[in-house]
């Protein structure tokens, strides 16, 4: 798989979101090595990952890396249908919001950016619906 698309907020962030993904399709067991590969090692090691069952149906519970196995949690009651929650075994916890793989490049240049903004303050389900009308703005 190519690098993944993703932006962090600096610091983690202080909203609901510390950042988006954008993958190229909703196979998980896909995306998620190329995700996890392109994160920055001096964050430490991601050790498990929640996905929400409305949004990634039949997703394996746990994907292989080079030299290590990460666990996949499925959670209807915490996760927001359009995040993933990144659990370090340093760097703590980090929701980031997904970007649908079919979404357009500037609707999605707008929302990796708008998410891995320290001051954002909106949902993941907000910013998708905000991109879906096609309103760009600064609305933080």
């Amino acid at each position: 798989m190519p690098a993944a698309r993703v932006a962090l907020a600096p610091g983690g962030g202080h909203g609901p979101l510390h950042g988006a993904w954008w993958p190229r399709c909703d196979m998980l067991e896909l995306e998620l090595p190329a995700l996890l590969g392109s994160l920055d090692p001096g964050l430490g090691i991601v050790a498990r990952v929640t996905v929400d069952t409305v949004a990634w149906p039949g997703v394996p519970q746990k994907v292989t890396l080079p030299g290590r196995v990460i666990e996949v949690v499925l959670s209807a009651v915490d996760a927001e249908v359009h995040a993933i929650a990144l659990d370090w075994d340093t760097a703590g916890h980090r929701e980031l919001l997904v970007i649908p793989p079919g979404e357009s490049r500037a609707a999605a240049t707008w929302l990796l950016a708008t998410a891995a903004d320290p001051a954002n303050t909106l949902t993941a389900a907000h910013m998708l619906a905000l991109a879906e009308a096609g309103f760009e703005g600064d609305c933080r």
